[in-house]
């Protein structure tokens, strides 16, 4: 195993609670909005899919119940760790980082990165090295979250936190620049209580804006989230 990729930034939210962070993804896209729009973006089924930034490796099975392959890769060694306990048919786990792709070139047809790497305009090798990667017609699709519209931007607007993933103007000019196609998709966070609620949002938020939320919507186990998708083909 190599040492710390010089693109890797350890992200606490996920490495600091990475069970609470499971249950975080259980609750996002509770009516399978977000899962039709990638297909629609860029089927996986029958193909090679690379999750770039896999963290625990929770989508691998996901993506392996019709892909050809799929392949996680994760610079946090932690989260490594964790994905690479679950057994994925036709899937494996690598060590490396979105500028450290451990795959030979043209070798996958879909990438993922979900909320992993692309906060632009600093992100150029790692398109480079993701295009590299990619075979000719294959597709990558940045999941990003909507910084304009919904309960969770508002949050990400009062979150010192968020400010160096940079902001919605940036994003949106950086991948228009390089052809990519902007999809919105309106989605929820739905809880199993309002506890599980408030404990996944105190790992995304400074407890001072969790608690202005909490206050202002009590009892409240679901809110409105919207993404940002951003294709781009080889």
């Amino acid at each position: 195993m190599t040492g710390v990729f010089p693109d890797f930034h350890r992200a606490p939210n996920i490495a600091d609670h990475p069970d609470l962070y499971e249950r975080e993804n259980e609750a996002i896209d509770p009516d399978g909005r977000l899962w039709r729009a990638l297909r629609d973006q860029a089927d996986w089924a029958g193909r090679t899919v690379l999750d770039l930034g896999c963290g625990t490796g929770f989508w691998l099975p996901r993506y392996a119940v019709d892909a050809a392959g799929v392949i996680g890769v994760e610079p946090d060694p932690d989260l490594l760790a964790l994905a690479r306990e679950r057994e994925v048919e036709r899937g494996e786990v690598r060590h490396g980082s979105a500028e450290h792709i451990p795959l030979p070139d043209a070798s996958v047809d879909v990438v993922h990165a979900r909320f992993a790497y692309f906060f632009p305009p600093d992100c150029e090798p790692g398109l480079a090295e993701v295009r590299r990667v990619l075979r000719p017609g294959g597709a990558l699709v940045v999941i990003d979250n909507d910084w304009r519209h919904g309960e969770f931007a508002d949050l990400l607007a009062a979150s010192p936190w968020a400010s160096a993933q940079g902001t919605a103007d940036t994003t949106d000019a950086w991948w228009r620049d390089r052809g990519a196609v902007r999809t919105e998709v309106t989605s929820a966070w739905r809880c199993r209580d309002a506890a599980e609620l408030e404990a996944v949002l105190r790992i995304e938020f400074p407890g001072e804006v969790v608690d202005g939320w909490v206050r202002a919507n009590p009892g409240r186990r679901e809110l409105d989230y919207r993404y940002v998708l951003f294709t781009t083909t080889a």
